[in-house]
C-alpha cells in the first residue's frame, strides 16, 4: 500500500513536545529525559499511536517511546496524543527514525521492553532480513535489551508469525509465551491493549498470533 505523504507533517512534528528531535543526545540518558528511574519500553512501527498512548495511560509506572520510521504516520499518532484524553500524560514520547538505527539511540541495557505489532510481512524471501523479527534484528534488540528484557509481538499474518517463531529459536532467545489466537487464550490476553489493525482484524473474525520472547543469554 502506498503511504501518502503529508507536506505539513515534517514542520509539525518538529514542532511537537513529545517529539525528540535529537533523539541520539538522549542515549543513555533516558530517565532524566523522563525525570525518574521507570522502565522504558518501546514499540517500532507504532503508526497512529493508538496502543502506545493507551499503554502509557494504563501503565504510570512506565515510560513508554514510540518509534515510527514515516512523518506522515507520526503525524497522526501526534494528532491523537493532542486529544484531551491523553494530552496530559507525561510518560511518553516519539521518535521519527529507522529502527536499524537503535543502538544510535539507546545504551545497552537501557530498553525492559519491544513492542511489535501488526509489522510489516515483508512477503518476498529476500526482503527476510528486513523483517522486524528477523535475526538480524533481534540482534539489534539485544543491543539495548536488558538481561531480561523481552519482545512482545503481533499479528495477523500467520506466515510471518511461523517465521518469527523460527527466528526467535535460530537466534538463541527464549520463547516464553506464544498462542495462535490471542483474544481466545484467557492467560495471553489478560490485559491486552489492541492496535487499530487488531481491530479491524478481530471484527472480521481473523485470529490476532502474539509471542512473548527472552532475549539471548536471558538469565
Amino acid at each position: 500500500m502506498r503511504l501518502r505523504n503529508i507536506p505539513r507533517a515534517e514542520s509539525v512534528i518538529q514542532e511537537h513536545d513529545a517529539v525528540m528531535n535529537a533523539p541520539e543526545e538522549k542515549k543513555g540518558k533516558w530517565n532524566r529525559e523522563f525525570g525518574n528511574a521507570h522502565p522504558i519500553y518501546i514499540e517500532i512501527g507504532m503508526g497512529k499511536g493508538q496502543f502506545l498512548l493507551r499503554m502509557a495511560a494504563l501503565h504510570p509506572e512506565a515510560n513508554f517511546i514510540g518509534i515510527e520510521r514515516y512523518s506522515s504516520v507520526l503525524l497522526r499518532a501526534t494528532e491523537k496524543f493532542d486529544q484531551d484524553e491523553f494530552r496530559e500524560l507525561e510518560n511518553i514520547r516519539f521518535i521519527c527514525m529507522d529502527a536499524k538505527e537503535l543502538d544510535k539511540v539507546f545504551a545497552p541495557g537501557e530498553v525492559e521492553k519491544i513492542y511489535l505489532n501488526f509489522s510489516d510481512p515483508w512477503p518476498k524471501a529476500r526482503h527476510a532480513k528486513r523483517r522486524l523479527t528477523s535475526k538480524e534484528f533481534l540482534k539489534r534488540y539485544e543491543g539495548v535489551l536488558s538481561e531480561d528484557g523481552e519482545v512482545e509481538f503481533k499479528t495477523d499474518n500467520t506466515e510471518l508469525f511461523k517465521f518469527s517463531l523460527e527466528q526467535v529459536g535460530e537466534a538463541g532467545w527464549v520463547l516464553l509465551a506464544h498462542t495462535y489466537d490471542l483474544h481466545h487464550n484467557p492467560e495471553m490476553n489478560e490485559g491486552n491493549v489492541m492496535t487499530e489493525y487488531e481491530q479491524k482484524f478481530s471484527a472480521k473474525g481473523q485470529p490476532i498470533n502474539k509471542l512473548i520472547a527472552g532475549r539471548k543469554n536471558r538469565i
